[in-house]
């Protein structure tokens, strides 16, 4: 995968909270990526510092990253100050993912957006708008769920996609709308 190394993390429940969790401890997906890495140790051999795992003194969950390996391009944010012109009248086709920060499946499209920009680029303009910070754009589009990647061509919305899909669903729509 080029786009970043995703890495399963247990999470320790808050002490009031374990009382209700079940007996699981939670699991979120980090990226690590270069820029993330304090360490050379990275290059040689994996990290033991999950909770869980044989010999462990607590921490984090971190394996080892390929170096070289690229990073996650991160996607310009459009807001309702910059809509009109980065959108609305972009000469290119423009990609815009409507996103909020506490989405688990935006967070797994974000790193499809970043790569589609950078095959793209020069063809095609990616934006991420956030929706909890921009409802009235997302009301205006009628975003219902959240990712929704939608296209806009002058000025136009032409096609979205709703959902954390492949990425060869969001290349067979883009595809429709950038030329060369």
């Amino acid at each position: 995968m080029a786009a970043g190394l995703f890495v399963p993390v247990p999470v320790a429940s808050p002490p009031l909270a374990r009382a209700s969790a079940s007996a699981h401890p939670a699991r979120r997906a980090c990226a690590i990526t270069p820029a993330s890495c304090s360490s050379a140790t990275f290059r040689s051999s994996p990290l033991r510092a999950a909770t869980g795992l044989p010999g462990n003194r607590g921490g984090a969950s971190v394996v080892r990253a390929v170096e070289g390996q690229d990073t996650t391009i991160e996607v310009p944010d459009v807001n309702k100050s910059t809509w009109q012109s980065l959108v609305m009248e972009s000469e290119l086709p423009v990609l815009v993912e409507f996103w909020a920060p506490w989405c688990g499946p935006c967070k797994m499209i974000d790193p499809v957006v970043g790569k589609l920009s950078k095959e793209y680029e020069g063809r095609l303009k990616c934006y991420k708008l956030n929706t909890d910070e921009n409802p009235d754009i997302a009301s205006q589009y009628v975003v219902r769920s959240i990712p929704t990647m939608m296209i806009f061509k002058n000025g136009e919305k032409k096609d979205s996609v709703i959902g954390a899909v492949p990425e060869s669903t969001l290349t067979t729509c883009i595809e429709k709308f950038v030329e060369g």
